[in-house]
């Protein structure tokens, strides 16, 4: 992990490594919105409606294609629900809480 450096202002980087459990905690302590279950970080938003949802995905999308790291997304309405894990690496990697701050900075 990167010292001093706030999650948001970090790079998704190939060939990220599976996080060790006090790694894992310290990343998530920095992300409380956020909860890791089944393996996966995950976040459930709500909007206005369905078109504020839509928009949000948008937004979701360009950062996740700038950072070569995409989540799974389900929409439900208003409902949105992200996932995200590096499965290249089995599990939690850095990238997964750096893109989830940035996705944080966006909404």
């Amino acid at each position: 992990m990167i010292e001093g450096v706030e999650l948001a202002q970090r790079r998704c980087v190939r060939g990220a490594k599976k996080l060790d459990d006090e790694t894992l905690a310290a990343l998530r302590a920095m992300l409380p919105a956020w909860r890791v279950e089944g393996g996966e970080l995950r976040r459930s938003f709500r909007f206005a409606d369905f078109r504020h949802a839509i928009f949000f995905v948008n937004a979701v999308a360009a950062i996740a294609e700038r950072e070569d790291h995409h989540p799974d997304v389900t929409i439900r309405y208003r409902d949105v629900e992200l996932a995200l894990a590096t499965h290249d690496a089995g599990g939690l990697t850095e990238n997964d809480f750096v893109l989830a701050a940035k996705i944080d900075d966006a909404g």
